[in-house]
């Protein structure tokens, strides 16, 4: 199974110690350099940066071929790299955040998971806590309605009764 990965899920995954779920989940994750790049900015947190730099084997980085598509001209580097590697590589799903280009992705015929679906994936399999992982995820500055964090959340409760 190939997964892409954008920038912000590995970010987050990484501040909240939660990163480990992804080979669990998908076995490799692929990136493009563009998300590499993102992961190693001066503004990225020194932890991440430690992180990336000393990258785990289940994480592959490809250069994406670009193709012309004014649809993403909207969208950061990452995002548009890590779309269009996802199309190349026929992926199974793209993890990614970002509101616009889960838009474009889903347009694309893309299966399309971001951080939340990451984490309650995870949960299912009893890999996390998923309360403790949403409240270290509140402690960032990651933005999500608390409608949907209470959803989850009682989701979670249903299912473990």
């Amino acid at each position: 199974m190939i997964v892409i990965s954008d920038t912000s899920p590995l970010n987050y995954l990484i501040l909240i110690e939660c990163i480990d779920v992804l080979p669990a989940l998908y076995g490799r994750v692929v990136i493009p350099e563009g998300v590499l790049a993102e992961l190693q900015r001066d503004s990225t947190p020194q932890v991440v940066k430690e992180w990336i730099a000393a990258r785990p084997d289940w994480l592959d980085i490809r250069q994406a071929r670009m193709q012309a598509n004014d649809a993403l001209s909207m969208l950061g580097v990452g995002e548009r790299q890590a779309i269009s590697l996802a199309q190349e590589l026929n992926a199974a799903a793209i993890i990614i955040d970002e509101e616009r280009g889960r838009k474009e992705a889903r347009r694309l015929g893309l299966s399309v998971v971001g951080i939340l679906g990451v984490l309650r994936d995870a949960a299912e399999r009893k890999l996390i806590e998923l309360p403790a992982a949403l409240e270290l995820l509140r402690r960032t500055n990651f933005r999500v309605s608390e409608a949907i964090i209470q959803s989850l959340l009682l989701r979670e409760a249903e299912r473990d009764r």
